[in-house]
């Protein structure tokens, strides 16, 4: 997917959190965008930076991150990164074979969120080695690294507030 082809999708997102947001109070929202930074792909370059962790495979646990992830876009719109760190049971939502159950809807949602929103998925591939799988067992889009703990410090060292639900 292009950058322009993402910077329109959060941008809908954003007036369709308004739209929402205004309806359910009654009246007419209008929704402030922020602007992109320069060069931007997904809020690249954003001061906007979060990391949230994601290690259960409870399906109502995940659509509490993803629901707060869209949030997260429909509020900062092109002018935020956002990024994943899964691992434990949690990395089945990254598999293109999961072990555990997995819904359609999830598996949807999460390509969805990094496809068209430039969500960064990051899989620990300690739990990967656990669980016997390599970098071909994922999904596409999903960036593998050494371990979770330490993505999630060393992205915290970027200046990326860390959220673990």
């Amino acid at each position: 997917m292009t950058a322009s082809a993402t910077n329109d999708r959060r941008q809908w997102l954003s007036r369709t959190a308004g739209w929402m947001a205004g309806g359910a109070l009654g009246a007419t929202a209008t929704v402030a965008h922020a602007a992109p930074a320069a060069g931007a792909q997904g809020g690249e370059g954003s001061a906007n930076k979060i990391v949230y962790q994601l290690n259960r495979a409870d399906p109502e646990y995940q659509e509490d991150i993803f629901n707060s992830i869209s949030a997260m876009l429909g509020k900062y719109v092109d002018d935020i990164q956002i990024a994943v760190a899964v691992w434990g049971p949690g990395i089945h939502i990254l598999a293109k074979s999961p072990r555990r159950p997995v819904s359609q809807h999830t598996q949807q949602r999460v390509r969805s969120l990094a496809e068209a929103y430039g969500v960064t998925f990051i899989a620990c591939n300690n739990t990967m080695r656990t669980v016997g799988w390599g970098k071909d067992d994922m999904m596409d889009f999903a960036v593998v690294e050494d371990f979770g703990a330490s993505t999630i410090m060393r992205l915290q060292q970027q200046g990326f507030a860390y959220l673990a639900w």
